[in-house]
C-alpha cells in the first residue's frame, strides 16, 4: 500500500450506549482494537491517526452545563472540568484496549492546546501528531473541551478536531465507523455517494442523534464532511457500520466497499490500501 495517512473515527455511539451514562460496549470495543490491529500488522506503512467520540461519557455532562454554547461562571467551569475528566475517562478504555490488542496508542488530548474563537478551532498542535505518525506510533484523539477567546470554554467534536488535523496533515481517506451502515435516505437506504452536487436532496433525510449529543447528529457529520473534501485535496470521506464484524478491518485493507462515500465527485475514489 501506498504510505499515506488514513484519519479513522469509531463513533461514540458505537463504543458506548448514548441513551444511559458512561455506558461503554466493552466487546465491541475489544473487537474493534484487534481489527485495527491486524489491519495494522499487515500494512506496515499503514500511517493512521484515531480519533473516537465521547458517546454517553462526555456528552451527558457536556449537555447539562451547556459547555458548548459557553463557559462563564463558576459552575460553568466546575462543568468545564467535569466534561473534560468523563470525556478522558473514555479515552483511557480506548487507550487501553488497543494497547491489548498490541497497538502504540499514544493519546494525545486536544484541550492541551486546542484554543477556539467562537467555537471554532483557531489554532491546535500539529507537530506532535505528526511526529507520532513519523513515529509509527497511533496517536489517539478525541472530542474535549477547549478554551475559547469570545466564549471562554466550549466543546470542540471529534470531526472538528480531526478536520483541523487535516489541513495540516491531508489523509487520503477520512474513515467513520458508526452504529449505521451508511447515510440512510428517507427509505432507509444506504446513500452510496455524496457530492455537494447531490446533498440537497439527501439533505432532509438526515435526522440527528440517538440519546445526547451536543455536537449534532449525522447532518451536521456530513456537512462538515463535504467542507472538508472540498478544501482538502485527494481527500474521501467513507461513513460504515462499525458494528458488522470484521468491516473496519477489511475497509483499512482496502477490501471494504460498504456504506457511504463523500467526495467531490461522484466518482469511485481508490481504496485506503
Amino acid at each position: 500500500m501506498l504510505s499515506a495517512t488514513v484519519f479513522l473515527k469509531l463513533g461514540g455511539s458505537l463504543l458506548t450506549d448514548k441513551t444511559g451514562v458512561a455506558a461503554v460496549r466493552p466487546d465491541v470495543l475489544a473487537r474493534l482494537a484487534a481489527e485495527i490491529g491486524a489491519a495494522w500488522r499487515a500494512q506496515p506503512d499503514l500511517r493512521l491517526l484515531l480519533g473516537h467520540g465521547s458517546g454517553s461519557f462526555g456528552h451527558v455532562a457536556a449537555d447539562r452545563y451547556g459547555t458548548r454554547q459557553g463557559v462563564q461562571t463558576t459552575a460553568q467551569w466546575q462543568g468545564f472540568a467535569e466534561v473534560a475528566s468523563a470525556a478522558a475517562a473514555l479515552n483511557r478504555l480506548v487507550v487501553q484496549a488497543l494497547h491489548a490488542a498490541g497497538l502504540p496508542a499514544f493519546s494525545l488530548p486536544p484541550s492541551a492546546s486546542a484554543h477556539c474563537q467562537d467555537g471554532q478551532i483557531a489554532f491546535m498542535a500539529v507537530e506532535p501528531v505528526r511526529r507520532a505518525l513519523d513515529a509509527r506510533l497511533l496517536p489517539v484523539v478525541y472530542g474535549d473541551v477547549a478554551f475559547d477567546s469570545g466564549r471562554g470554554g466550549t466543546i470542540v467534536s471529534t470531526e472538528e478536531v480531526m478536520g483541523y488535523l487535516a489541513s495540516h496533515l491531508p489523509p487520503r481517506w477520512f474513515l467513520l465507523a458508526g452504529d449505521v451502515p451508511g447515510v440512510l435516505d428517507l427509505q432507509g437506504e444506504v446513500v452510496p455517494w455524496i457530492t455537494p452536487a447531490n446533498f440537497a436532496g439527501i439533505q432532509t433525510a438526515l435526522g440527528g442523534s440517538r440519546g445526547t449529543d451536543v455536537t449534532g447528529g449525522m447532518a451536521s457529520k456530513v456537512q462538515a464532511m463535504l467542507d472538508l473534501v472540498q478544501h482538502v485535496p485527494g481527500l474521501s470521506v467513507r461513513i460504515f457500520s462499525g458494528l458488522t464484524p470484521g468491516l473496519l478491518q477489511a475497509t483499512l485493507l482496502g477490501q471494504g466497499n460498504a456504506g457511504s462515500v463523500i467526495s467531490p465527485h461522484p466518482s469511485l475514489p481508490a481504496s485506503p490500501a
